[in-house]
């Protein structure tokens, strides 16, 4: 029964990027106050969770990935007293929330690092990942390794003058590496998840996990190039991703969460691997762990009913029940959807779809309900960090095809509330700390709100029905495989009721079946179409291109 799931089960997860979400005091830079301004705009969209990326203490090199206090504010976002009352507002509104954690690395400019690195004998000497290292035949340092940081280009590991040794720094050169071996980290930084916990969070999103906890030993990867999750690697990170140690990080954290009311609580990791190791995330060796991890398939996939199928077949096949799978087809690291797939509104309708459709928990990204697209905005010009790292190495036409891995700000900008000067975002007149797109002025909350044609109102519909359906919300999924290429058919079905999803991806309309069984005295009812021109004829469903429907078989 769906009343029997635990909520984080059939939730809706809605990402805010803080910084670009909404400016309550006019100097161009979200915060939490605009946060909490807008929190109706997420009840009324009709998702259940939200997750808020950092706002934490930070020199914001890394926009708040690189911490320097995680039991505290940064100024520009609010106080300690703005986040008590988002996550009160947000619950008294019947919404969840989710914080974003950093626990691999914090900011180099974090008190402890500071400590750590000033000497080989400070009190927090141990706090990070520190290694001698070598010399060449010239006297110059060389790593002690061939680890490469997630960035491929630049090496993992970054001279530390003050002790003559090295320090691994997993993901950029200023967010060394905690020491997850060391007892009084654990104890600090387990400490200061019971301190939000006890705020109220009901979970917690946590970047790069599975880079937490290296090699002991510090041995070579295998400089073989490999391909996870679509993305390139110089080397196989055998000994720098999902070693043993991690997974028992993550049943440590879960024996934290299980502190407060048990699976009251919740744990998403973006965790990057094959199936068998992601699951092993969620469980190992008897040990719970995470509740949920990514699977981003969606993010880097053609927008294909074949590819899209093949998907949605692994996903059932390696998370089945009472596993969870995740939808994610935008987030802050990557592009747009609706740019991915050339700003056709009629295919942003069928991904929506499918989406809040799928068995499984989908994650929604800020501005995708209405529509946000991909800013351009040039290397030279950026303030992600990326670019000055790799991207900058690189021609300017790659920055042009590859946005999204080059410099994530062209999918941060700011959110469109209005078409006014500002978007809404903020004051008029006010320079924003990251362009506003143009086409704010016909693509915004307020223009589509009331628009029963527009993608918001497409969202709203999917999401209410959804919350209504318990089917869809917690329902076994029964995939079809003897459909046209072009077309996505699966059924829904919990306590006798059936619900089908049908969907043409092709650019041609077709005629199928409704059902994967002889429907009999069955009788289908059109619950959504997304495009006015779909109907049903008896058994069959017919749909123009890029159109999908949902239909209750009765």
């Amino acid at each position: 029964m769906a009343d029997e799931l635990p909520w984080w089960a059939s939730t809706v997860i809605y990402q805010v990027y803080p910084r670009s979400f909404a400016d309550s005091n006019g100097d161009g830079i979200g915060d939490l106050p605009g946060i909490i301004d807008h929190l109706d705009h997420l009840v009324d969209l009709g998702v259940e969770t939200l997750w808020v990326s950092p706002f934490f203490a930070s020199p914001q090199r890394d926009v708040g990935y690189d911490v320097s206090d995680y039991r505290d504010v940064a100024p520009e976002y609010g106080t300690i007293d703005d986040a008590q009352r988002l996550i009160d507002e947000a619950h008294a509104k019947g919404l969840k929330v989710m914080f974003d954690l950093v626990l691999n690395h914090t900011s180099d400019e974090h008190p402890w690092f500071v400590e750590s690195r000033s000497s080989r004998d400070n009190p927090k000497a141990d706090w990070y990942v520190w290694a001698d290292g070598y010399r060449d035949r010239n006297g110059k340092p060389k790593p002690p390794n061939n680890w490469r940081s997630e960035l491929q280009l630049p090496r993992a590991w970054q001279w530390g003058e003050e002790r003559q040794q090295w320090y691994l720094a997993t993901f950029l050169s200023f967010q060394p590496d905690l020491n997850w071996r060391n007892t009084e980290v654990r104890v600090e930084m387990f400490d200061m998840v019971r301190m939000w916990l006890g705020r109220g969070v009901d979970g917690f999103r946590l970047d790069i996990f599975g880079s937490i906890m290296h090699d002991e030993a510090l041995r070579d990867n295998d400089p073989k190039p490999a391909f996870i999750n679509g993305m390139p690697r110089v080397q196989t990170p055998s000994r720098t991703m999902n070693t043993p140690e991690n997974f028992a990080v993550a049943a440590d954290l879960r024996a934290v969460c299980d502190e407060f009311e048990g699976d009251d609580r919740v744990l998403i990791g973006e965790v990057f691997g094959p199936p068998a190791v992601l699951r092993r995330y969620i469980e190992d060796q008897g040990r719970p762990g995470l509740h949920l991890v990514f699977l981003f398939e969606f993010l880097s996939s053609p927008y294909s009913a074949s590819r899209y199928r093949r998907l949605i077949e692994r996903f059932e096949r390696e998370f089945p029940a009472p596993l969870v799978p995740t939808y994610v087809v935008e987030n802050h690291d990557r592009a747009r959807s609706l740019s991915r797939v050339g700003g056709d509104l009629a295919k942003a309708r069928v991904l929506a779809t499918l989406l809040c459709t799928l068995r499984g928990v989908p994650v929604l990204y800020m501005g995708q309900e209405i529509g946000m697209e991909n800013t351009y905005i040039p290397l030279a010009e950026a303030n992600d960090p990326i670019p000055s790292v790799v991207a900058k190495r690189l021609p300017e036409w790659v920055n042009r095809r590859l946005p999204e891995r080059l410099n994530r700000d062209e999918v941060r900008t700011p959110m469109h509330w209005t078409g006014e000067d500002g978007a809404g975002f903020t004051d008029p007149g006010v320079r924003t700390w990251l362009p506003i797109h143009p086409d704010h002025v016909t693509r915004n909350v307020a223009a589509e709100r009331d628009d029963p044609t527009s993608l918001l109102a497409w969202y709203r519909q999917l999401l209410a029905l959804r919350k209504a359906t318990p089917a869809l919300r917690s329902g076994t999924l029964d995939l079809a495989t003897d459909v046209p290429t072009e077309v996505i058919r699966f059924e829904r079905t919990l306590d006798g009721t059936t619900v089908a999803v049908v969907a043409n991806l092709g650019a041609e309309p077709v005629t199928v079946p409704v059902s994967n069984a002889v429907l009999g005295a069955r009788m289908a009812e059109v619950l959504l179409v997304s495009d006015p021109a779909a109907t049903v004829d008896g058994h069959l469903v017919n749909l123009p291109p890029n159109s999908a429907a949902v239909v209750e078989l009765r």
